[in-house]
């Protein structure tokens, strides 16, 4: 969600708009950003919804395969720290859009086949999940080796802005394509924007010199130092506490909303689209104001204050019935949206900065662990209310939930802090083989 760093926007006395896309390598990392975004986007939107339509699977299901998506983190996040640590980033890269690519083409196969099932869906939910994994450690470990520490608020908007116009236009474009051509269909696009990503990483021209691996090193005192850097540090633990809380109760929210919206306010896919779509707009305009927010109000009261105020918009989806409420509840997504890509810019240069070069993959991994490692726990914890308790329901409680995420960073120094600390080295940490 959140990030932190020194005065926010990197700001030259001339602005330059275009900025870090003249660098060609950055403009190959930043295209490679757009058509996984939309990929992704479209992968979000199918895979629950070809459950749905496709396979009538009950609010169980859904909540389960929400939850694969994202078990990986639970299961393999803190290792794959480790190893990425070990690697170079930008071929781990590659190899994640090249994998992810195969395992979505099976979907439309299978369907075509007339052989799809539920445990099919489970499986590549899983799979993508688990490569997703390493794509991700990776390219946060990856952007600071590409444009340097003092460009990092610089190049982390500028793939906010890329995320967010997905956001916005991603669902509407997929809500389409499954209303045109069904869920399952739609999933091959999705496995040709994630071959042409690895495309435009191939193109990139700077090389990773290989890390440098001690003979003696082994992967859980190296998972231990990765967990020790994080919680050593009062300011990050708080933003790990309050991400991981808010991305628990979020995806309890939006693992319903799959559900709720075409079952009970009998939305087309195509208005399902158009609905996510609104809420990606939100992230689009927070993309922009973020370094205005940022400047005026400090990047420590602009963290848990993005987190705070835009989070009451989720009640409104719950309390809408069928008809013009539907898109007020919209409205009040995108009000959600601005706020994290508020907190996110913050948080992750905040991160990306104050880690040395050797534990960016275990931080990152350590933060995902747990974020998206307690969003998979809120995915099937949606599900099992949903099931037990109706989606509207289950859609109150996640809006309460998300409304307490802001406790954890309010009730640290970040309540009065108006910048926050700069890059600096830990002290060693003390790690026993």
């Amino acid at each position: 969600m959140i990030a932190i760093g020194a005065p926010v926007p990197d700001a030259p006395a001339k602005r330059d708009r275009l900025g870090l896309l003249r660098e060609p390598d950055f403009r190959g990392l930043f295209l490679s950003t757009t058509v996984a975004q939309f990929g992704y986007q479209i992968s979000t939107l199918a895979l629950p919804l070809a459950a749905v339509i496709a396979l009538d699977a009950g609010e169980f299901e859904v909540g389960l395969l929400s939850s694969m998506t994202m078990a990986a983190f639970l299961l393999i996040g803190l290792p794959a720290g480790a190893w990425i640590d070990r690697m170079r980033r930008r071929r781990v890269l590659i190899v994640s859009d090249v994998v992810r690519a195969v395992v979505l083409m099976t979907v439309p196969v299978a369907w075509w086949a007339d052989a799809l099932t539920i445990w099919q869906l489970y499986a590549v939910a899983f799979l993508i999940g688990v490569f997703t994994v390493f794509f991700d450690v990776s390219y946060q470990s990856y952007l600071p080796h590409l444009v340097g520490r003092d460009r990092l608020v610089e190049g982390n908007a500028k793939l906010e802005v890329v995320r967010s116009t997905a956001h916005l236009g991603g669902p509407v474009l997929a809500g389409q394509l499954i209303g045109w051509l069904t869920a399952p269909v739609a999933l091959a696009f999705d496995a040709v924007a994630m071959g042409a990503s690895a495309l435009f990483l191939v193109r990139i021209r700077r090389r990773e010199s290989k890390p440098e691996v001690a003979h003696d090193a082994r992967i859980a005192a190296e998972i231990k130092e990765g967990l020790a850097f994080v919680f050593s540090n009062r300011i990050l633990a708080s933003i790990v506490a309050a991400t991981s809380w808010w991305n628990l109760c979020m995806s309890a929210y939006l693992a319903m909303v799959v559900v709720f919206l075409p079952r009970t306010l009998g939305l087309t896919p195509g208005e399902i689209g158009l609905f996510f779509g609104v809420f990606g707009a939100g992230g689009l305009i927070g993309a922009f104001v973020t370094g205005p927010v940022t400047n005026r109000l400090g990047q420590g009261r602009a963290i848990w204050l993005a987190a705070l105020v835009p989070s009451p918009g989720l009640f409104l989806l719950p309390a809408a019935e069928p008809g013009w409420q539907v898109w007020i509840a919209a409205a009040g997504m995108g009000a959600v949206g601005v706020g994290s890509v508020v907190y996110n810019v913050n948080q992750v240069s905040f991160r990306q900065r104050l880690t040395p070069d050797r534990l960016l993959g275990r931080m990152n991994a350590t933060v995902r662990f747990l974020a998206w490692g307690l969003s998979a726990v809120g995915a099937l914890i949606g599900g099992i209310l949903g099931e037990f308790a109706g989606a509207r329901a289950t859609l109150w409680i996640g809006a309460v939930g998300v409304c307490l995420a802001f406790l954890p960073v309010f009730f640290s120094p970040l309540r009065n802090l108006r910048d926050l600390p700069g890059p600096a080295e830990p002290e060693p940490v003390a790690v026993s083989g």
